[in-house]
């Protein structure tokens, strides 16, 4: 955990004490996470995942892959986000009908197993 998260602060660009004030928390207490002085409460590992757009299984080394949530209704109101399938630009309309059918779906699955 402890070089995951110097190497995510770094990708960052930020410093730890930028990283401690996101947190709110001390530098002192953010130095000592990545040091492996401090263990972080499960609070606290759920507001790094957060704050690094990861999961918590990552910061503990229960992935290999470090994963970037991203909520598709919030990629409606991003201008510079540009969507693409088989080489064309998915438009807003196509964006938000595949939110609608996705959500339809899950509640036909959840649905059959009520």
């Amino acid at each position: 955990m402890l070089k995951r998260l110097a190497e995510l602060r770094k990708d960052k660009n930020w410093s730890m004490q930028e990283t401690a004030d996101r947190l709110g928390i001390a530098k002192s207490t953010y130095a000592g996470y990545e040091s492996g002085y401090r263990m972080p409460s499960i609070q606290a590992l759920i507001e790094l995942a957060d704050l690094y757009d990861t999961t918590v299984d990552y910061l503990l080394g229960r992935e290999e892959d470090h994963v970037s949530k991203i909520n598709l209704t919030e990629l409606i109101n991003l201008e510079k986000t540009r969507l693409y399938l088989d080489q064309l630009p998915i438009s807003t309309e196509e964006l938000m009908d595949f939110i609608a059918f996705t959500r339809v779906k899950r509640e036909m699955k959840s649905s059959l197993k009520d």
